[in-house]
């Protein structure tokens, strides 16, 4: 017997390749069968999804979910209810000194799952709002390796990677340095660098060109400067198409001021699709312009992105990235996670972090979603 029969679905699974009508079902907290149809008999739960689409959980790469804890998180289970996330992974909003208060407070409680990057500052980002902005990685005194290093051996079911951010208004204009110590860190755990960059110093050249097979360039279509792209010949630097081949991962993390519809643009132009689309949502762009997860992922189907691309970014790329291959599938016997969306027709005003705005005539919206084999309603 089936705990939960999804019905009359188009199943969107880009990591398999699968994509046609059908019906899945869910036992025991994983993915149990997929066919053209089960009988509604085999199921104690049962819902008729016709005419919505079924994908993966979908998973936010770039979130700030420390609610309660730093002036920056958002309440984790209204936003992932809203925008059909059932994993949310929170990008260095704790660090060293606050992890076990995050974990045992916000983490584990919430209705998602969430996993996390630890800040390599011990803080973690402490002081991020309208009234008060001080980058972490400012201060040297901050960035002790050891306790990172400790915390992140305490807790590897949670703790995915390494975060570090710099540029002038995450780390005072200090250089690479603090990407230098997250990057051993990282090294030492075998796990991956998630790197903020904003403006410089440091320039785009030191960071990518420090960053490992795996490492992860978050704002990876921020506008100038430090974008990815010149504008004048809509050409991608050269840096950044050297950091690809060596399998550096690049996610959106749109945010507050991380994207722009321009060096977007020139980005899909030369073939440069993102592996992650993510939110990096928070106090001051969860009202705009990030909004969420799946606002993100309208603006790259407004881009011309195809739908089954949208939906890889925010599935099996991201999964591949924080290297947990039970998500972002459908596939029977994983992780019994799933998203229902519907396809929204309309006419759509996106704006990026510039202000800019682009038109679009779908936006996906959450109907549903699955954590670990359970319904849950939008």
């Amino acid at each position: 017997m089936y705990d939960l029969l999804l019905k009359n679905a188009r199943l969107l699974d880009p990591g398999s390749g699968h994509d046609a009508t059908g019906d899945i079902a869910f036992a025991e907290g994983r993915v149990a069968a997929l066919a053209q149809s089960i009988a509604e008999s085999e199921a104690a739960e049962i819902r008729d999804v016709a005419g919505l689409i079924v994908t993966p959980g979908l998973i936010d790469l770039h979130t700030h979910v420390y609610w309660g804890g730093t002036s920056i998180g958002i309440e984790p289970d209204d936003y992932a209810l809203k925008s059909g996330t059932t994993t949310l992974v929170d990008a260095g909003t704790a660090g060293p000194a606050n992890y076990r208060g995050f974990l045992e407070h916000v983490i584990e409680p919430a209705v998602p799952r969430i996993l996390a990057f630890l800040n390599i500052a011990f803080p973690g980002i402490f002081a991020f709002s309208e009234e008060v902005m001080v980058g972490e990685c400012g201060d040297f005194r901050l960035l002790s390796p050891a306790p990172c290093l400790r915390v992140a051996r305490a807790y590897p079911d949670s703790i995915v990677g390494i975060k570090v951010r710099v540029g002038m208004n995450a780390s005072d204009g200090r250089g690479v340095a603090p990407l230098d110590l997250a990057l051993e860190v990282a090294d030492e755990l075998g796990l991956p660098v998630m790197c903020h960059l904003d403006y410089p110093p440091p320039s785009r050249m030191e960071v990518v060109s420090r960053l490992r097979k795996g490492d992860i360039l978050t704002h990876c279509f921020r506008p100038f400067p430090n974008a990815p792209a010149r504008l004048r010949d809509r050409t991608v630097h050269e840096e950044i198409l050297a950091a690809r081949e060596r399998g550096v991962i690049f996610d959106i993390g749109h945010g507050m001021g991380s994207f722009g519809f321009a060096t977007a643009e020139v980005m899909l132009e030369s073939g440069f699709q993102p592996e992650c689309i993510s939110s990096d949502v928070h106090v001051l762009s969860v009202d705009g312009p990030a909004h969420n997860q799946l606002v993100t992922l309208s603006k790259f189907l407004a881009m011309g992105m195809s739908l089954a691309d949208v939906i890889a970014a925010s599935t099996v790329g991201p999964a591949d990235a924080i290297r947990r291959p039970d998500l972002g599938t459908l596939g029977a016997g994983t992780t019994g996670d799933a998203t229902v969306l519907r396809m929204e027709p309309g006419e759509f005003q996106f704006i990026d972090a510039e202000g800019q705005s682009r038109q679009g005539d779908s936006q996906l919206v959450a109907e549903g979603m699955v954590i670990a084999g359970r319904w849950h309603d939008p």
